[in-house]
């Protein structure tokens, strides 16, 4: 596994992944404690470096990057709708549940989405409560807000 890190204006960030893509992003990475057999590869991650910074400075609002996020087939499902979710919009759970086709996982969508290995590039964070509350965000409601208002301010 290779891996770089990333010092945005809001939080580290650490990218993991091989040839097959990213397989996770880590947000507020300052304390995370790196596994031996990971290799930091700076060059390796070029190209995801740069639509991050393109995305943190407001200029980028779509990635084209290779991802391989792993887990179930639910989960994935549930990844892929989000990614749907347009730069600067929210949308709720339900409004999830219904785009996979089972508008009653609402609770598993959000179990789905605290999973979600890639944030930022698969977008868990335009995802609000259906009283348009700021609810769940594995890195916190702050972190979250923050992200919301980047691009809002487009």
């Amino acid at each position: 596994m290779k891996y770089t890190r990333l010092h945005t204006s809001l939080c580290e960030i650490i990218l993991t992944g091989d040839s097959e893509g990213i397989s996770n992003i880590f947000l507020k990475a300052e304390s995370l404690k790196i596994p031996d057999e990971w290799l930091r590869d700076d060059t390796f991650f070029v190209d995801s470096l740069k639509q991050l910074k393109e995305y943190f400075s407001g200029k980028r609002t779509e990635f084209q990057l290779k991802l391989n996020p792993q887990g179930t087939d639910f989960q994935k499902k549930v990844w892929n709708a989000l990614s749907k979710i347009p730069y600067g919009k929210l949308c709720s759970y339900q409004d999830i549940a219904k785009a996979i086709g089972n508008p009653k996982a609402c609770r598993a969508v959000g179990m789905a989405n605290s999973k979600n290995p890639i944030p930022i590039i698969i977008p868990c964070h335009r995802v609000i409560g259906a009283n348009g509350k700021l609810t769940g965000f594995a890195s916190g409601l702050e972190l979250k807000e923050k992200l919301i208002k980047l691009e809002q301010k487009k």
